[in-house]
């Protein structure tokens, strides 16, 4: 593998302007091909295998155009002063703002609320919905605008007008902002971190170019494939990570190499066949964990990790001949200030920060793992009491329109009216459908917990009947969960009597569905994700032991940074400092997410960390002295991409939204404890431990790997050559 790579970042540097080119002919034609190709899908979001998507997949098959995509608008009037809605002057406005929502060109039909009785017990609420013949995506901004303006207008005559629904959300996610942000902390951290402007902008440079070959490819291929809009978010963010990341490390091991008096080329090749296969085994460790979103089992989910994985494979290959071609460009551009002003390249110092912190963990080995793993235990343990949902419009902040038609509504009519359950009654089998369905109804109704159920709505066959039920608690309290338990549970003895089939559907039984059946795939995927990676390690470390407390390690961090998700927005402990203004379940697919990105950054820091310590005990070095080597080389480099990707996360925590604010925060905390506390306090630890125990191997196990060589050891290490014709040297100080 390095002898390979080695060759593979030598010919780079040769043929730069070749190497250039081709990229640049790649994003120029996949850029077209984008700009060519059908625009991407709105995916229906769809979980096999749960009852509210089989209910769901019955009522389109029974309903054909019931369950229609189109947008809805739900606009909720509230009289002033504890008046009545029923007013004359009242209900005269409410009906001229209802006419003037149904003015509009894509509106479907509007509901009057004295009509369809959508008003309150005491008077005080109404609502009309407004639906839309597109989906949210594809409203125009005057269908908005006019909505905005008669909801406005509405205003104006006393009333207090909110408003909810899918056409009032926000497209798209915090995406371009966000990543602007990223990209110029990341700037900053390289600039402190290498000290030439030409070092630090080389990673964002190819870095960017990899993800504009991934983000074009994914569009070009969107409508093919049928890849919604959201699939190329994961990968935009991972691309851009993973990018920065790995041309980060062969540029940094560059430098190196041209400390110790190789010419640009052969520092070059060095840098790609070390580094480099370094960044290879990574880089698969990522893609690994992203292909695994597959087996949770949710299409969408699956095509955003393969996406995603894409997008690292692009970097990858970015990293192992677009930077080597660019050091080939600029092979002095990248050294310090000083290395360039005195012609001369000085020797990497024995001492830094990295070696003294390692020569410190080295002399406490015990204390700072134990301080380390109780600590993050510690924060783990909330982690028990985690509650999987989806939050709603409950969870956004009370300035939102949104926010507030959703406490309206549940004022006025009760808490569960904000989540109905949806009953599919299948009466193909009963003798008489309309007596069958009425049966199930009425023994639905009577459950504790639901407060009303609606008339039943037939299909043209008569065979196949829907109604809606009320439940008396909000949409993520544990009682409407226990509720939909309960329903289903008295199925049998209701089927049985009335010879009628249901099923039970609705946006809150669907996201109770979900939650299950991610909470039940968590251990599988944690157990096929970390399994292949061990295995990978295996080979990449040639060790036992080494594997095993990376993949424990990562689950420690994870927990630990579950738990401080569980701690801040379930349980409301510092959720203000973060503006969460709503507590409340856990996003359902908020451990998965964490597991994969994290899982892969993880690895990644460790792959670069522990190859330097096994390159360096390979070479001859005591275990304890290999681990100051590896600190002495790598630290400040995984110091740097721990800091920009925290960074990055955390920039998301600054979104008003309740879920990304989540993700952000879950996701920083997570690299913060992967990198700072397993990365560079308890595996130095644990290794100084284990001593020469760390890179045991069974004899029958170390026949059975393939030898890749990560380290370089069949790499020469001859004395500098000139440089080639065109590329400019400084003369390297021998060593």
């Amino acid at each position: 593998m390095a002898t390979f790579l080695y060759r593979v970042g030598r010919l780079a540097f040769r043929r730069r302007w070749y190497v250039a080119l081709v990229w640049a002919a790649v994003l120029a034609a996949v850029g077209l091909g984008a700009l060519k190709a059908p625009g991407a899908v709105d995916e229906e979001f769809s979980m096999p295998g749960i009852e509210s998507q089989k209910a769901f997949d019955l009522m389109e098959e029974r309903f054909p155009g019931a369950t229609g995509d189109g947008a809805t608008a739900r606009v909720v009037f509230i009289a002033p002063d504890g008046g009545k809605v029923t007013a004359a002057e009242n209900k005269e406005a409410i009906e001229e703002a209802v006419a003037g929502l149904g003015d509009g060109t894509q509106v479907a039909s509007t509901v009057d609320p004295f009509r369809a009785k959508a008003i309150s017990r005491d008077g005080s609420t109404a609502f009309a919905t407004v639906t839309y013949k597109v989906g949210a995506a594809d409203l125009t901004d005057a269908s908005r605008t006019h909505l905005e303006k008669t909801i406005d207008q509405a205003r104006e005559s006393g009333l207090t007008v909110e408003a909810g629904g899918t056409a009032l959300a926000e497209e798209g996610g915090p995406g371009g902002a966000a990543e602007v942000i990223g990209v110029a902390i990341a700037a900053v951290v390289l600039l402190v971190t290498f000290g030439s402007l030409a070092a630090a902008g080389l990673p964002l440079l190819t870095a960017v170019v990899g993800i504009g070959v991934s983000m074009a490819t994914i569009l070009a291929l969107s409508s093919a494939l049928g890849l919604s809009t959201t699939t190329g978010t994961l990968a935009t963010m991972l691309g851009l990570a993973v990018g920065i990341d790995y041309a980060l490390f062969v540029v940094s091991r560059y430098r190196e190499e041209r400390a110790k008096g190789r010419t640009p080329q052969e520092a070059t090749g060095l840098a790609v066949g070390t580094a480099g296969s370094a960044v290879v085994f990574a880089g698969l460790t990522v893609v690994i964990a992203l292909a695994g979103l597959a087996v949770v089992g949710i299409p969408m989910l699956t095509k955003m990790g393969l996406a995603a994985a894409g997008a690292v494979v692009v970097g990858v290959l970015v990293a192992l001949t677009l930077v080597p071609a660019f050091l080939g460009f600029w092979p002095n551009a990248v050294l310090t200030r000083k290395a360039r002003r005195s012609g001369r390249i000085e020797g990497g110092t024995e001492s830094n920060g990295g070696t003294r912190w390692a020569r410190y963990v080295l002399r406490r080995p015990l204390p700072v793992l134990l301080l380390g793993v109780l600590g993050l235990g510690a924060l783990a343990v909330p982690v028990t009491g985690l509650q999987l949902g989806m939050p709603g419009d409950e969870a956004k902040p009370v300035s939102t329109t949104e926010r507030r038609a959703y406490d309206a509504l549940a004022e006025g009519f009760g808490p569960g009216f904000n989540g109905p359950l949806t009953i599919v009654v299948d009466a193909r089998g009963a003798a008489d459908p309309k007596t069958a369905t009425a049966e199930v109804a009425e023994e639905i109704g009577a459950t504790e917990g639901v407060v009303s159920v609606s008339p039943a709505r037939f299909n043209d066959a008569g065979d196949t009947a829907v109604f809606s039920v009320v439940p008396s608690t909000a949409p993520t309290d544990e009682k409407t969960k226990d509720l939909v338990t309960t329903i289903r549970g008295e199925r049998p003895g209701v089927e049985q009597g009335s010879g009628a089939s249901y099923e039970v559907t609705g946006t809150t039984a669907m996201n109770i569905d979900i939650a299950e059946k991610v909470q039940a795939a968590l251990v599988p995927y944690l157990i096929v994700v970390v399994g292949l990676a061990v295995v990978l390690l295996l080979v990449v470390f040639r060790s036992l032991l080494v594997p095993l407390k990376a993949a424990l390690g990562f689950l420690l961090s994870v927990l630990a940074s579950l738990g401080a998700v569980v701690v801040v927005f379930q349980q409301g402990h510092g959720a203000e400092l973060l503006g969460v203004e709503q507590t409340g379940p856990i996003m359902s697919l908020m451990p998965i997410f964490l597991v994969g990105i994290v899982f892969g950054l993880a690895m990644d820091y460790e792959v670069f960390l522990v190859s330097r310590m096994r390159e360096a005990h390979v070479h001859g070095e005591t275990p304890e002295r290999a681990v100051v080597s590896g600190f002495r080389h790598s630290a400040r480099v995984v110091v740097a991409a721990a800091l920009i990707m925290i960074a990055v996360f955390a920039g998301f925590v600054g979104e008003s939204d309740s879920m990304i604010k989540m993700i952000g925060f879950g996701l920083a905390t997570a690299v913060l404890f992967d990198a700072f506390v397993v990365r560079m306090a308890i595996v130095p630890a644990v290794l100084a431990l284990l001593g020469e125990k760390a890179w045991w191997l069974p004899k029958w196990l170390d026949r059975l790997l393939p030898r890749v060589d990560v380290e370089g050891e069949a790499l020469t290490r001859p004395a500098a050559a000139p440089a080639p014709d065109g590329a400019p040297d400084l003369e390297p100080a021998r060593t």
